[in-house]
């Protein structure tokens, strides 16, 4: 199953960049508020799951861009076909393809592909995290003052902005430095390889979080929502860090 989410998560990184060349030409919609969709979104959203019916006809898709949200399958593949749509329209270099599989709700395989970087990030539950076929793990920082730490605005919920900047001010203080560059997937991902120390974000979709969840966690880190549970592919507010500075985000986010 991971062989044919790479498959289809190569070929969607294909029609995407070859679309990158000519993103003046796409036609593109507003879904909501701050947030986009072009043909190229459904294109390779179409591509992978053509890919993944042909092999798997019985299995149940929540998919962002085509609507499908059979959760009923024992197997359910959670979709986005290109985390980072307003980069890619701006040819801000940060996006991606993230495949998720559930089985019996529990993510079970996981897929990030950066065609930027042809970077390809896959994980099995219980079989590790790897970046192009190489052992991944998060970072041994052991302190949150010496910890990089990646975020995301909540620009979906602009209601929620006055909370997240009290979070977002409190761990500026007690951080080393905050990044934002606007793909969340990748961002879990990048937290996998050790590349930051840490991430948190609030007001995103499971196709955001479930593949980025699974890499985390099989390279040794911890994923929770603010309260540090399991619920953040309900709640869509997520922390994601190596086992060392966890509790300590948390504490920063839940302060008053």
């Amino acid at each position: 199953m991971l062989t044919t989410a790479v498959k289809a998560a190569r070929k969607a990184g294909s029609i995407i960049a070859r679309a990158s060349f000519d993103v003046d030409k796409l036609n593109v919609r507003a879904k909501r508020q701050n947030d986009f969709v072009s043909e190229v979104d459904h294109a390779a959203e179409d591509a992978i799951i053509s890919v993944l019916r042909d092999a798997y006809p019985s299995h149940g898709f929540l998919a962002e861009e085509s609507g499908e949200k059979d959760m009923k399958a024992e197997y359910v593949w959670v979709i986005d076909p290109l985390d980072g749509t307003t980069n890619f329209l701006h040819g801000f270099p940060q996006y991606c393809v993230s495949i998720g599989l559930l089985h019996k709700g529990k993510i079970q395989n996981a897929v990030i592909f950066d065609p930027n970087r042809n970077e390809l990030f896959t994980a099995t539950k219980g079989a590790g995290a790897f970046l192009n076929d190489r052992r991944i793990r998060v970072s041994k920082t052991e302190k949150l003052q010496d910890a990089l730490l990646g975020t995301g605005f909540p620009f979906r919920e602009i209601e929620h902005i006055d909370e997240y900047l009290r979070g977002m001010k409190r761990l500026m203080h007690m951080c080393s430095g905050i990044r934002r560059p606007g793909a969340a997937a990748l961002d879990l991902a990048w937290v996998a390889a050790g590349r930051t120390d840490g991430f948190w974000e609030m007001g995103l979709s499971p196709w955001d979080m479930c593949a980025g969840a699974l890499l985390v966690r099989e390279a040794g880190g911890y994923v929770g929502d603010f309260e540090g549970e399991e619920k953040f592919m309900e709640t869509g507010r997520i922390v994601a860090t190596n086992a060392k500075i966890f509790g300590s985000v948390l504490k920063a986010l839940k302060a008053k």
